[in-house]
């Protein structure tokens, strides 16, 4: 088993003065913490995997393709391969674990 608590995570995600902290790599997935403080600009490209973003605090708005929604502590939002989308209007510090599907490179 491999267990994680998000306050570590975050901790060693900080300390490494870094958005994204992988944190778990297997043969068909990974795992990491994406971190976005208030009124900061995402960064991100389209990725060649599938993703899957659960929201564990903060508030901001995030398009997907041509569609956006509101997302917040609880979210879960999939997105396809090779498909534009930023997360923005980040009113609540952000923090978002991340399942890419294969791992991401």
């Amino acid at each position: 088993m491999k267990a994680f608590r998000l306050a570590e995570l975050e901790a060693e995600r900080a300390a490494n003065d870094g958005a994204y902290l992988q944190f778990l790599r297997e043969r068909n997935m990974s795992v990491g913490l994406y971190a976005l403080d208030a009124g900061e600009l995402d960064p991100q490209q389209p990725h060649r995997q599938d993703e899957v973003y659960l929201v564990v605090s903060g508030r901001a708005s995030l398009t997907v393709g041509l569609e956006t929604t509101q997302v917040a502590r609880g979210s879960v939002v999939y997105v396809p391969a090779g498909v534009a989308h930023k997360f923005h209007h980040i009113t609540e510090d952000l923090r978002v674990v991340v399942v890419f599907s294969p791992p991401e490179g």
